[in-house]
């Protein structure tokens, strides 16, 4: 009788605990995915190309990016981006020159983050060639996002409407290499990021050797 008894609540325990774990949900990482192709493309606004006019700068692509007919492009080369909370970084190549006066100023290899509490993008300056480092060139505003993010045919993730502005670090730098007040905030235009997951050994949806 007193086995029985045993057996009986060691039944109800092991009955409970069971019951206890398939309440608790498990605590797991947001899904993140790796990036290996892709495009931003940036359609520039009046204001920029006014103020290019009036400070009498020239401005063109380098390497992998493209200018043309007021948009810029450059191509997605790695990166990170989480699902789950739609944090990122987003590599680039390619880049931007402005020219004026005998000066001339280089923005490439271009980084999209949103880890920290501001969007930013990210670019290397080289001005008459010497290399300044690593320089918060301009803030981003995203749209409005719903989480988690579903990427859609062959892997893609596309965000449009991406507000882009002048950041304060690359005003005061261009004003000082130019001589001439460039603003900050000054608004550059709005981006489109097509963003394609690490695609492997398959060949890059623009036309570009995957590296």
């Amino acid at each position: 009788m007193l086995n029985t008894i045993r057996s009986t609540k060691i039944s109800f325990a092991l009955a409970a605990l069971m019951a206890l774990t398939t309440m608790v949900a498990p605590v797991s990482a947001a899904p993140s995915r790796n990036l290996g192709d892709g495009r931003t493309s940036v359609i520039l606004s009046s204001e920029f190309l006014g103020a290019l006019g009036a400070l009498g700068l020239s401005a063109g692509a380098i390497g992998d990016g493209t200018l043309r007919s007021g948009v810029a492009g450059f191509p997605v080369t790695g990166g990170v981006v989480d699902l789950g909370t739609a944090k990122a970084e987003i590599n680039h190549s390619g880049g931007l020159f402005l020219a004026a006066g005998g000066n001339r100023v280089e923005l490439s290899s271009f980084n999209i983050d949103t880890t920290g509490a501001s969007a930013v993008l990210t670019g290397l300056v080289t001005v008459n060639g010497d290399l300044l480092g690593r320089v918060p060139l301009f803030d981003l505003t995203l749209p409005a996002l719903t989480l988690p993010l579903r990427p859609q045919s062959f892997n893609t993730l596309f965000i449009p409407n991406v507000n882009v502005t002048l950041s304060a670090t690359a005003a005061s730098a261009l004003s000082g290499v130019f001589g001439a007040t460039v603003p900050a905030g000054l608004n550059i235009g709005t981006a489109s990021v097509y963003a394609v997951g690490d695609p492997g050994g398959r060949p890059s949806f623009f036309n570009r050797p995957i590296r």
